[in-house]
């Protein structure tokens, strides 16, 4: 075999070399990320169960707050009656109410 021979065969191994250490660290990299995934995902679901809960309180709270105005419900109704908004505002305009 020539020189030149010889160089390609040195050419391959090194090439061959070179992506063996690529894949393995390609390997200990993706197992790392593997590994942060996990915990994410993880601490994900721990957040998503808070929130859960979060939103069943305010919920419950919601509900309770309109249980809370039921008695008040004509007159709230009354009172955001346009035409009663309309009078207030006139009395306004005429001085009656300061």
């Amino acid at each position: 075999m020539t020189e030149l021979g010889w160089a390609g065969v040195a050419l391959l191994v090194a090439a061959g070399l070179a992506l063996v250490i690529e894949a393995a660290l390609a390997a200990v990299w993706g197992m790392a990320v593997a590994k942060r995934s996990i915990t994410l995902s993880e601490r994900l679901q721990t957040e998503r169960a808070e929130l859960e809960a979060d939103l069943e309180k305010l919920r419950l709270a919601m509900e309770e707050t309109r249980r809370l105005w039921r008695p008040y419900r004509r007159l709230l109704r009354w009172l955001s009656h346009p035409l009663t908004i309309a009078l207030w505002q006139s009395y306004r305009r005429r001085g009656m109410l300061r």
